[in-house]
């Protein structure tokens, strides 16, 4: 090997990235190229440093398919923080299989490190978990370690586990110590003031407060009756009611429960759920069929008993209680994943939430108008960011994909 490329791949390493370029900054050639490529990427100009890696990979060509997939990888990472999220787990796929064919253990362990990363971004928790059982973090470069942990905190986040959340943190913190980067520390510190901040307010009987992620757990651990309006379900112990894609009849419900013991008047209901201003004969029926079709969903949980002015919950044991969101407001799913403090691309946003990218387009755009995001760039390299700092962890309103993770 070169010893200059050398000597600039261990000032890399060391996270000196102004060393690394003073020693190939005057070089074209490929191996050359992909270290001011990475380099770029430690000083933050993200889309520089993805066209160095393109170009290096293309030189390589198809005779250095190690070097190629290092490329690769290094462009798949840059592409992960800019939440440039289309076909990127196909791509680390293949950069997998790659390294895994000429044996480079250290690169394949951080290839899917990225992969479990990016699924635990996308909602899917289990695949995020097996991804991370199936890697030895003694096998993964130092500087790949932090990152390796904090993917355990936000799955345990997600999950409501406050204990495994905190263990992983010790171990993000003591990697990231021990690879002495500065910009890994900060990732762990702004981990831990995420996992401390209040996760989820309370309203139960009238009253609002909110909960950290240990009370949290606590919570869910009891045998009161949750209205999660983060995630649009009813949870009471191991049981849970997915009311994902039924507005109408979670509506109905979350009203019922922030009211009890106290019944909420049809008038109430109609305004809140229906948005009608003044109900009809129409409106009162159309209640009538939605409150039959809650009961029969709410069944083996609890029931839906009719008062002289309206309607009031009836659980079949514990009390009912709400979680619901630290902001409140439209969109709030996007302003979850914006939250993290990246720029997003509206094409990642779709990938992340499963929609279509029109219907992200016209909530950004919803967004925009009333001053919570902005943008920067234009065409395919547009991206969009929070018009201030959110102020509040997003664990609990970001994306999970199956009930049961």
């Amino acid at each position: 090997m070169d010893p200059v490329i050398t000597a600039a791949a261990h000032a890399l390493a060391r996270g000196d990235a102004l060393g690394t370029l003073k020693r190939v900054a005057l070089r074209d050639d490929p191996h050359a190229r992909a270290l001011r490529g990475i380099a770029m990427a430690q000083l933050g100009d993200l889309p520089r440093a993805r066209e160095l890696l393109r170009d290096a990979a293309r030189d390589f060509g198809s005779g250095s398919a190690l070097m190629v997939a290092k490329c690769n990888l290094a462009f798949a990472e840059i592409s992960l923080v800019l939440r440039d999220l289309s076909g990127l787990m196909d791509l680390l796929q293949t950069t997998g299989s790659i390294l895994e064919r000429h044996g480079d253990r250290s690169n394949l362990a951080h290839a899917t490190y990225l992969q479990a990363r990016l699924a635990l971004l996308l909602g899917r928790l289990g695949q995020a978990e097996d991804l991370l059982s199936s890697i030895d973090p003694a096998m993964m470069p130092s500087v790949s370690r932090p990152g390796y942990w904090l993917v355990a905190v936000g799955i345990a986040m997600r999950r409501v586990e406050a204990g495994k959340a905190r263990l992983a943190l010790h171990e993000a913190a003591h990697a990231a110590q021990a690879a002495s980067v500065p910009a890994l520390l900060a990732e762990v510190e702004t981990a831990r003031q995420a996992a401390l901040a209040p996760a989820v307010r309370l309203i139960a009987e009238g009253k609002d407060r909110s909960l950290s992620l240990a009370e949290l757990e606590k919570i869910l651990a009891s045998e009161k009756l949750v209205v999660d309006a983060c995630r649009s379900l009813l949870r009471q112990g191991p049981d849970i009611i997915d009311l994902r894609g039924r507005p109408v009849l979670f509506g109905l419900l979350r009203n019922l429960a922030e009211a009890w013991p106290n019944d909420v008047p049809r008038e109430h209901l109609l305004q809140r759920v229906f948005r009608a201003r003044q109900a009809d004969d129409s409106h009162r029926a159309r209640l009538r069929v939605e409150i039959a079709r809650l009961r029969k969903v709410l069944g083996p949980l609890a029931g839906v008993g009719a008062t002289r002015l309206g309607y009031a919950l009836k659980p079949k044991k514990g009390t009912p209680v709400v979680l619901a969101p630290p902001v409140q407001g439209p969109h709030a799913d996007i302003l979850a994943l914006l939250a993290d403090g990246e720029a997003w691309s509206s094409s990642g946003l779709a990938l992340a939430l499963d929609v279509s990218p029109r219907t992200v387009q016209r909530m950004l755009d919803a967004l925009r108008r009333s001053g919570k995001v902005e943008w920067f760039g234009h065409g395919r390299s547009r991206r969009w960011t929070f018009a201030g700092v959110p102020g509040f962890p997003t664990g609990l309103l970001l994306p999970v994909n199956s009930i049961g993770e």
